[in-house]
Parts: C-alpha cells; structure tokens; sequence
C-alpha cells in the first residue's frame, strides 16, 4: 500500500460528474485512491444525484457501505487499499471493477473544458490543481481559444479567483489595490502552502518587479500597510549622499515588514511608482477613495515614526510630512536670506536664490496645502523685492503714485498674506521676520509718498498726467463717451492698487485690458483725508467736495442726465434674481450712455470682515460679475474711492486724539510720530487736517481694516480699463503686463550654461526640472551669461535654416524672437507666459498668440523645441534641441 494524500472535495465532486456522465455505467459505487479521510458532507448532490462519500480504511467498512447504501443513491470509496486488497466482492460493484486514481491533471483539463495542456503548465504549475479545488468556481472556468489550454491562461484565471480580483486586474495598480482588502489577504493565506507559493510565484512573474516586493509584504502579514510601505520605499532608496547612512538604517528596520526580503532599488521604485499612481487615483476619485488616500499617507507616516525615519520625509512628494518639513526648510532658508543693514538694504541674491528653489520643492509637492503654498510664493517674492536694492525716493507726486502702482501695491498684496502667516511656529517665525523687514523699507516709502503728498497739496500744483480722483470723469470717462462707446463704471468703494492687481487677474481671461496709449497702468490720486464722504463725493462731482450719497446723485445727474448711477440699494432685486430689472435693461439701452455703480463689498469688509484673508475676485465680488456679464460692448472703468490698511492686531497702536476718525484729525497739537499735517485745497473740508502715514497707527475704535490717512494704500486707488475682444478705445490701448519683474521671474542664476546638442535627429533626453532639484544652486562665472545669452539668440537669428522656416503670413519680428529665447535662457530654459510677454514687449492678452506662432516656427521635423507645461502658464525651451535642429555653434 501506498502513502496518498487527503482527497480535496472539489476534486471529488469533479470525479462524480465525471462518472456520472459515463455513458452505460449504471454501477452504484465508485472507489477513489486517497486518504480515508472526509471533511466534507456526507452526502452531495451532483446533477440531481444524492451520492455518499465513505473513507474505507478496510475492506469490511468497503463492503459495509455498499451493503448499507440506500436505493436510488449512489457511493464514493477513498480508500488506500489496491484492487487485490478489497478483493473481487467488492470490485464486482465498482465502476471500472478497479479504484480509480485521482489525477489533478483531470480536474484542470475538466475544469476548462480542454484535452491538451501546455507542457509547462505541469512541469511549473503543480499546485494548479489544488488551486483550482480550492477556488471552488461555480459558473465555469473561461475556456481557453485553442484546444491547449496554457500555462497563462490558467495561471491568471486561478490567481484571480483565489484572490477575488478580475482576471484582468492582475497588475501592479490591481495588486496594490487588492491589498487593501484585509478579509481577502486573510483568505489568501489560509490557502494551502503550496498554492500561496505558486500564486505569488505567477504574481511576481506578471506584474513586475513590484510583484514581489508586494506578497512578501503580504505573506509577512503586513498586506494592508502595502501601499503605505511602497511611499516609504521610494525615499529609502532613492536616497542621497546627506541622508544615505540614516536611510541605510531605517531601510534595515523596514524589511521585517516585508518578510525579511531584501529589496533592489529596481524593486523598490516599481513598489513605490505604484504606490503613487495608486494614491493619485483614490484622490481623483469619489469621496471615499480619498478618505482612504489620507488614511493610507497618515499610516505611511506611522510607520516612519516606527521606524525612525521622519527626518527623511521632506523628500517625499505626498505625505503631509514630507510637505511640513520642505515648508520648515523653506523658511530656514528664508530667515538666511533676509537683509542685514537696515530699511535700505538689499536681500543677498544668492540667499534668495536659495530661497527660490527651497520653493520650488514646496510647490512640487502633490499633498501641499493650495493656500500655505501661496503664501510661500508671496514671501519668495518679498525676498527677491529685498533683493533689488532700493531707489532713491521719487522727486515728485506723481512718481511716488507711479512707485505705488507699478511695485508697492504689489508688495501690498503679497504681505498681506505674509502677515496672515503660517499655523507652525518655525514657518510662522520666519514670515514675521520678513514681514517686519519688508514693513522697514514700506515705512520709508510711506514717510516718502507723505512727504510729496503735503508738498503738493500746499503748494496748488497743477497735477500734470498726474490723475486726481475729482478728475476721473473729466479726464477718463467722458473721453471714452465722447468716441461713442457706452460706459460700464464702477466703483469699488474701499479698494486699493493691492486688491485691484487680484481683481484685474480674475478678469483677463474673458477682458483685454486697456491702458493709457498702451503704456502701464495709471494710478488716481484720492481726496483728503481718505475717507468716503471726501473722496468719492469729489469723485462725482468733478470737484474736492464733501457729501452723501445723495449729493453723488445730484452731481451726478447734472453732469449725465442721461447716464444712470446705482449705490447699493439700487443693485438689490428680488428673490431668483442677482440684478434688478431696470439695471439689465440701462445695461443693454443704447440711451444710457452711462452706468455708474458703487459697490461697497470692499468697504464692509473694513467693518465687519477681515479683509487680508479674501482675495477680491470677480467671484468674491459678486456685484462685478454679475454687472460685467450684462456689460455687453460697453467699456469698462474700474476705480475706486480711497484704498485701505488692515488691522495690525496685536502690532496696532492707538494714538491718543479727540477725533473719533480712524486714520486722520483736525489740526491742532505737536505732529506725533507717523502723522503728516496737509494743507490745501485739496483736503476737506476745511483745507487742512492731519493724517496718519505709518500704518500700525490709529486713532479711532479698532476695526479690520482703516482709511482716511495719508498711507499710499490709502491715497493711491487704481484705474483699471477692460473691453471685451479686440475693441478700440482711442488713446487706449491693450496694455503690457502689469506685475514687476521680481513677481514673476525668478532671480537669474549667473552663468547657466546652454546644454550641448544631442546626437543628430533625436531629441537629447529631458533633463530635470527646477521643481524636482530641493536646494541645488547652481554657479558659474557670472561673467559669461550676457554673451552666451546674445551668441544663442543671435546665432538662431542668423542661421540659415531659421530663414527657411520665416513665414511671412505670421509676423513675428526677429526682436520679439530674440527677446524670448533669452528670457528663456535667463530663467534656466523656462519662463510664465507673463514674463515673455514684458520681455517681448507684447501686450499681455496676445502673447499666448504669440507663442503659438513662435512653436510653429521652431518645431522642425515634429521635435518640441518650445512647449508649454499643463499649467498653460510655463513655457519650456529645449536649447540643446535648438542648438542641434537650427545647427548653430554657439561662439
């Protein structure tokens, strides 16, 4: 007798429906050679067939069964004896007169429907047919194409079943998502040895080389921390120089997680390749699939924790921690970079530069909170305006408003979100360093603008191109009228240049602004003191008066009877409705050439709402879009009444006066620090007062947000001009880009050097990003980025292929060409289309134009020598590829 092993059920049962479908065999028994043992019902029922299943470790019990077995039934015998040991009775009653083997090979070929097996699937495959009895499957098996049923067919049907995941999930991201499934791993381990062996063995075949990788961590018991383990495996091993020793260590307390195996970097950035795209999917996903990406980055960081490795997480790209520390780097960086002598000082270049690309990494992280990040990119533009050295203080009035809406109101914008900060201590500490260092040098242009305010108010000077907001209508509006365009005006009540940079950029993708002759924008001098009653009065009475509302109608009226001016009551309709009836038609009427509207959304917010957390949008300002959606071809004017500061919190300080006003006071008394006695016509309504120029001053009750002193962002209000598509103004024309420099570009690396030309016809290989390199600073001889900067545009310029390829049919002059390649080279081979745009000297709405046509003329043979990323904001220069398509020799 010989040893067998224990007869699987299924195996079984796909003897009986074998036998059963025997023709001409009406035997009543059936013996099977396996171990007398049954572990499952006594009795199954196979194709309306009640059969018995009887170990027979005798042939007495073989005889007894028989004997015993009730009519109309039929029998299965496991026994281990031979035919000679059961003897003729018992043989006699057997189908076949013999004790039938069970060959694991039948129940495959069976299972499939086939007669033919790939031979490799039984060299390889021994544990297909267990795996096969094991999986159980009631609605049949896939039948193979052919008559040979191979090896991967089986393989992957089987795999799939005993894992519960559909045949065609058998990859890295259906692995990976099939180990979140905890009562499925569970399962899969309880299968016998040999089939989990064999499972894993195909799985570590197909998917790759995170197959592996992936069931060692299952069959270690760690499947569900799988995806969390692939995130920390793509920072252990691709580690650098700095952090290899601690990596090395924290990789050796990592691989009991996967069984004790050892893995390759080729393992391990497959596992940690997948274990991204993996996250990536559950965050584009419903609800829930998010939830999951959150629980599975919370454990990856667990795990960190465990294993002591947080230090390393900065270059992780997704979890939360690894985006904490770049923002502690980031502002490690930025405390290096800050000036040093004083208000006058500049921000070292190579600090900021620093700085620059410790942002880079902040940004480039896929878990990085939106409004953290921007609040980085404000204080990394902060630090390249500390980075220019400051100017003298401008001569003039009129320079000083100049100062204000070309760079100080942005400055503006950015601090505030400076000052708003950040929720860590270590990052919050930085911002306030910075904030109180860009605050020096703002005080000292605010004690400059204060200064040429008194001057020219007291002495009458005539303003010049200097707008005043008395001027506005006469000088703005009604020359528009006067072409024949209608007129949308509005007035948002409260806003300075800094809100008004925000605003203006939420309106450029459907308006084309226009500026004066095309020139930059133009700042409005307010009335004084900076208070609504004075200034916006003034504004439409053409004159400096004092008076409400409904002083605002009647001079209104008198100067445009026809025209139509609505203050916040006016704009209310009904419930369903944004506008009033009668305003959408003044909108559309041809008779109103006029309409004027003043929104108070920016003013109340002084009172009741904290103004340095909204960015003043269309969308935040719902009374402008709704308006411009009905402006139809009027031209619209934008400007406002008087600017703002914001409240200082604990910064603040009152200054003691019988004034109940926030920001200016009868004159009478010694000047205090920060205040400025004006004298003149222009101050209402007694043609002298004292205001407040240093901002953390007050005199009046604590509010979010101040006006009526002498600050810039007080007294400077903008002018902003949109038409809709391509329309003429005259004297009006589409304008530059409006930002400064150091917002949009980043502080040039000296000497960055063109890349050699790839070999002939194929493109050289990409090369990395900014975003992807953390701190590296690139250096070379500063000296020689001007020529080989001139040699590159120049010598695309004069090649001869370049000629070739000029089509007449799109203007784009060599200038313009030559002015974008190096802007291009300057920013390392990439640039914001805005940053092309004031290079080239193109108007901002056109230059996306303009880089279409350049594309075209660039593009030999199909190669992408310019491309724009998915930002559709960053354009990318492949100057290797240049030099090699236009085959020019830089000299």
């Amino acid at each position: 007798m010989t040893t067998t092993t224990a007869a699987h059920p299924e195996a079984v049962r796909r003897k009986i429906e074998s036998w059963l479908a025997e023709q001409g065999d009406d035997t009543v028994a059936m013996a099977l050679r396996g171990r007398p043992e049954w572990f499952g019902e006594p009795a199954l029922t196979v194709n309306g067939t009640t059969v018995r299943v009887v170990p027979c470790p005798t042939p007495l019990v073989a005889r007894a069964a028989i004997h015993d077995l009730p009519a109309g039934e039929r029998l299965v015998l496991l026994t281990e004896l031979d035919d000679a040991e059961l003897g003729d009775g018992v043989l006699a009653h057997l189908s076949k007169h013999t004790v039938r083997p069970i060959d694991p090979w039948d129940l495959v070929r069976q299972a499939f429907g086939v007669a033919f097996l790939d031979p490799t699937l039984v060299i390889h495959g021994s544990w297909v047919p267990r795996g096969i009895a094991c999986a159980a499957r009631r609605d049949g098996w896939p039948v193979p194409a052919g008559s040979v049923l191979t090896r991967e067919h089986v393989l992957r049907h089987v795999s799939a079943e005993l894992l519960g995941v559909d045949a065609g999930a058998l990859d890295a991201s259906g692995l990976l998502q099939w180990t979140t499934d905890a009562t499925a791993q569970m399962a899969f381990l309880q299968l016998p040895a040999d089939v989990v062996e064999g499972v894993s063995g195909y799985l570590t075949e197909t998917v790759g080389a995170a197959g592996q990788p992936v069931m060692a961590v299952v069959r270690a018991g760690h499947g569900v921390d799988t995806v969390a383990l692939g995130l920390l495996a793509g920072i252990l091993w691709t580690a650098d120089q700095r952090t290899a020793v601690a990596a090395a260590a924290a990789r050796a307390r990592l691989e009991p997680r996967f069984g004790g195996m050892r893995l390759t970097a080729r393992q391990a950035e497959a596992l940690n390749a997948a274990a991204e795209s993996w996250i990536y999917r559950m965050f584009d996903g419903e609800d829930e699939g998010r939830h999951a990406a959150l629980r599975v980055l919370h454990r990856a960081e667990e795990i960190a924790r465990e294993i002591d490795m947080t230090t390393l997480l900065s270059s992780s790209t997704l979890l939360p921690s690894g985006f904490a520390q770049r923002l502690r780097q980031f502002a490690d960086v930025v405390r290096v970079a800050l000036p040093a002598g004083g208000a006058a000082s500049a921000a070292p270049a190579a600090a900021v530069r620093r700085v620059q690309d410790a942002f880079a990494a902040v940004e480039a992280h896929r878990g990085a909170e939106a409004h953290r990040v921007e609040v980085a990119r404000m204080a990394t533009r902060l630090l390249r305006w500390l980075a220019s050295p400051d100017g003298p203080p401008p001569a003039t009035i009129d320079g000083a408003v100049r100062r204000h809406v070309g760079d100080d109101g942005w400055v503006d914008r950015a601090r505030l979100d400076v000052f708003v900060g950040d929720r860590d201590p270590a990052v919050a500490e930085a911002y306030r360093l910075l904030h109180n260092a860009v605050d020096a040098r703002r005080a000292r242009h605010d004690e400059q603008f204060a200064a040429q305010l008194a001057a020219a108010t007291a002495a009458e000077r005539e303003p010049g191109g200097m707008l005043r907001v008395e001027d506005v209508l006469a000088r703005v509006v009604e020359p528009i009228l006067g072409t024949g365009r209608r007129v949308l005006l509005l007035v948002l009540d409260g806003m300075g240049v800094a809100g008004a940079t925000e605003l203006a950029e939420s309106l450029s993708s459907a308006w084309v602004e226009l500026t004066p002759d095309g020139g930059h924008r133009a700042g409005v001098l307010a009335a004084l003191p900076t208070v609504t009653e004075v200034s916006r009065c003034s504004l439409f009475s053409g004159a400096i008066a004092v008076g409400q509302q409904q002083a605002e109608r009647t001079a209104f009226a008198r100067r445009f009877p026809h025209g139509l001016l609505l203050h916040k009551g006016g704009l209310r309709a009904g419930a369903g409705a944004t506008l009033d009836g009668d305003v959408l038609a003044a909108l559309a009427d041809d008779a109103v050439p006029l309409v004027a509207s003043v929104i108070n959304t920016v003013d109340d917010a002084l009172d009741r709402s904290t103004p340095d957390t909204v960015v003043w949008s269309k969308d935040t300002v719902a009374s402008v879009r709704d308006l411009l959606a009905a402006a139809g071809d009027r031209v619209v004017v934008i400007t406002s009444d008087h600017g703002h500061v914001i409240d200082r919190g604990p910064d603040s300080r009152v200054v003691p006066s019988p004034s109940s006003e926030n920001r200016w006071r009868a004159v009478g008394g010694p000047l205090g620090p920060g205040e400025v006695a004006i004298t003149g016509s222009r101050v209402a309504p007694d043609g002298a007062a004292v205001l407040l120029w240093r901002e953390e001053l007050r005199y009046g009750p604590r509010k979010a947000g101040y006006h009526g002193g002498a600050a810039p962002a007080e007294a400077v209000i903008p002018l902003l001009v949109f038409v809709a598509g391509e329309t003429s103004v005259p004297g009006w024309e589409p304008g530059p880009v409006a930002s400064p420099a150091w917002w949009r570009e980043r502080l040039a690396i000296p000497g960055a050097d063109v890349p050699p030309a790839g070999r002939a016809g194929r493109p050289p290989r990409a090369q990395p990003t900014q975003s992807e390199q953390l701190f590296d600073l690139v250096t070379a001889t500063p000296q020689a980025a001007p020529r080989q900067r001139r040699d590159l545009a120049d010598a695309l310029l004069a090649s001869d292929r370049y000629a070739t390829r000029r089509d007449p049919r799109v203007p784009i002059t060599d200038e313009r060409v030559a002015a974008i390649v190096r802007a291009l080279v300057d920013g390392g081979g990439r640039a914001t289309l805005d940053t092309l745009a004031a290079r080239a000297g193109v108007p901002a709405h056109r230059i996306t134009g303009t880089i279409t046509a350049l594309r075209r003329l660039l593009q030999v043979e199909g190669y992408p020598v310019l491309t724009i990323d998915p930002d559709r904001h960053t354009v990318h220069l492949n100057q290797a590829l240049l030099t090699e398509q236009f085959e020019l020799e830089p000299r």
